[in-house]
């Protein structure tokens, strides 16, 4: 016999627990009712398809809801900012540290690339190509991380009174192929959102021989597959309660490989012929890709075509077909660091790309691996003259740092940097005031760095 048979039930505790039990079935026909006039009347749906119904959404979510504000608070943000700027500009982040810096230098949005997760970020701890080799969770991990790095420093200028910056800018991350089918794809957008992610972009590549897109070999799955994998981010999203963006990019316009002749929409790029793998060849081509990309836009709320040169009249020709069945379609366009932009534009062009895509519609430019050539070409830099010339080499980039100063650099102090400051105040609220083990105090930093400037004549850096 248990305690709960000799123990008698007080009448307010079957009250509560009668009452435990019919709330969530109270939430859920709350929720079903307002998810459907959401979907049809909010402006941000527009367009959208949705394969099914609230009430499939509201089965999926579980008796308790997890808020999730990072995720949510960047999606608003990001979606407000690609309808009213003329275009949203990012560089690829590979670290906490380079994500502070683009937000204190201005930008308003951060791009994390699977690229360079794979390359120097993932969860296997290996240096791997964009092969979608790494743990599925890894691009998760780094969107973690990115945040953390943000809300860290959101703490300290709050600590110190600085409010002139919004910390918490949205993050477009990297979901690849998806890593697999359909269920992989619904998975991976929860760890996304729950990592803080503002927007996903999936591809429509195979996942097992997925490649960079400007890498030869790209396998495209049938258009209606991948269309499956848009409906299960979405699904993701919706169960989450996320406004989370979507993002179809479609290799179709370099791919010459397809894994299925099934589907009717694949057809009239088919050449018939097998490979030994038993790939069916596939034309591409621009035709293709405007092709899928009408087939994803309903499914979507960007999409990205990948190119293989930085190409105004190929941007225009996807751009126009796109908006000639959906006005208004946002674009995202990849400005790779693949390309060599000197060779491919003259100066002019070069200074007005940007903004002539902008207004074909590609409200979101980004250049992928930006991260990964900055760390690794400002290290060699420094590795080169210090090789050569010792400290005072070192000392020439600390006079870089210091003129760096006067347009919001902060990072020549890196105890402060990295919130030292932060976890005295913590220290002192703990002990009252009265601890006497503070870090920052006596630090050769205040002493030497905090009061520096550049030497005389140095000029910073444009």
């Amino acid at each position: 016999m248990s305690i709960r048979d000799t123990v008698p039930v007080r009448s307010e505790d079957r009250r509560r627990i009668l009452l435990a039990k019919e709330e969530p079935i109270d939430r859920m026909i709350d929720e079903t009712w307002s998810l459907e006039p959401d979907w049809k009347m909010d402006e941000r749906w527009a367009g959208i398809i949705r394969p099914y119904g609230p009430d499939d959404v509201v089965r999926l979510r579980g008796s308790i809801r997890i808020r999730h504000t990072l995720a949510e608070r960047g999606a608003g943000r990001l979606w407000s900012l690609l309808k009213s700027e003329g275009c949203v500009r990012a560089l690829g982040a590979l670290t906490g540290n380079q994500a502070i810096q683009q937000v204190r230098a201005g930008l308003q949005a951060i791009y994390l690339s699977g690229w360079q997760v794979a390359a120097d970020g993932n969860g296997a701890g290996q240096m791997y190509p964009d092969l979608s080799l790494y743990p599925a969770d890894s691009v998760p991990n780094v969107v973690r991380k990115i945040n953390n790095a943000l809300r860290r420093e959101d703490e300290k200028q709050h600590l110190a009174g600085n409010h002139e910056i919004d910390w918490f800018v949205p993050i477009v991350a990297d979901a690849e192929a998806g890593f697999g089918g359909s269920l992989h794809a619904f998975e991976l957008m929860k760890a996304m959102i729950e990592a803080g992610a503002a927007g996903v972009h999936f591809e429509d590549q195979l996942a097992a021989a997925k490649k960079c897109g400007h890498l030869g070999g790209k396998v495209v799955v049938p258009t209606a597959e991948f269309v499956q994998k848009l409906v299960a981010a979405r699904l993701a999203a919706d169960v989450m309660g996320v406004r989370t963006l979507i993002v179809a990019r479609t290799d179709a316009n370099s791919a010459r490989l397809i894994t299925s002749d099934a589907d009717p929409a694949d057809q009239p790029f088919l050449t018939g012929a097998r490979t030994p793998e038993g790939y069916f060849q596939f034309e591409g081509g621009l035709p293709a890709a405007i092709a899928r990309g009408l087939a994803y836009a309903p499914y979507a709320d960007l999409l990205w075509c990948e190119t293989s040169s930085p190409d105004l009249d190929e941007a225009r020709e996807f751009a126009d077909a796109i908006h000639e069945r959906y006005p208004g379609k946002l674009l995202a366009y990849n400005c790779s660091a693949s390309f060599n932009w000197r060779k491919k534009l003259n100066p002019s062009e070069l200074a007005e790309f940007q903004a002539e895509l902008g207004q074909m519609g590609y409200r979101f430019q980004f250049v992928t691996l930006a991260g990964f050539h900055t760390l690794n070409l400002s290290m060699f830099q420094l590795a080169s003259r210090y090789g050569a010339r010792g400290m005072t080499a070192y000392a020439e980039l600390q006079d870089e740092e210091f003129a760096a100063r006067q347009r919001g650099y902060r990072a020549t102090e890196h105890q402060a940097f990295v919130g030292t400051e932060f976890f005295d105040a913590v220290s002192q609220v703990i002990s009252g005031g009265t601890s006497s083990t503070l870090a920052m105090n006596g630090s050769t930093e205040r002493e030497q760095i905090a009061d520096s400037t550049a030497r005389p004549g140095l000029s910073a850096p444009s």
